[in-house]
């Protein structure tokens, strides 16, 4: 275990940082990476996007039926997954993944850099205590209400 005196987490404690050991099973990581396609089923509520899709459906449907039924099962699953997701993307779409707007900017660089330097001067000069503790607590909150509201409007 060991302390750090620098780390800037907005309170008068120190960081304490302990090294822990732990076996991670790799396997599992592995298996849930995959990615998969996700469709924007809120377009099968309309009407017309519902009956074209399935009538595609119906029509893959019947192409297969004509097939050989000699053939592995898999084989056949494969082609029924193939004209499901095939359909879907013609008629449904994909579901565009919504992008996070940047919340961090450099007016909140400037604050974090205020509160920092002030938190140095009220560590480093034990004479001062007093006028770097009053300067301190003004800025805390001062800062903290800033993010908060911040955050409210992102």
């Amino acid at each position: 275990m060991r302390s750090f005196k620098g780390a800037d987490i907005d309170t008068d404690h120190y960081l304490v940082i302990a090294k822990v050991r732990k076996r991670l099973a790799v396997g599992k990581q592995v298996a849930q990476r995959f990615e998969r396609q996700r469709f924007n089923l809120r377009k099968l509520n309309e009407p017309q996007v519902k009956e074209q899709y399935q009538t595609e459906i119906t029509n893959g449907f019947a192409a297969l039926e004509n097939l050989n039924d000699d053939e592995d099962l898999n084989r056949t699953w494969e082609n029924i997954k193939e004209n499901i997701q095939t359909s879907a993307k013609r008629r449904v779409g994909l579901h565009k993944l919504k992008q996070n707007k940047p919340w961090f900017d450099e007016e909140w660089l400037g604050f974090l850099h205020q509160r920092k330097r002030n938190k140095m001067q009220w560590m480093q000069d034990p004479s001062q205590n007093n006028v770097n503790t009053s300067i301190l607590n003004n800025v805390r909150p001062e800062v903290s209400r800033h993010f908060r509201d911040k955050r409210k409007h992102i």
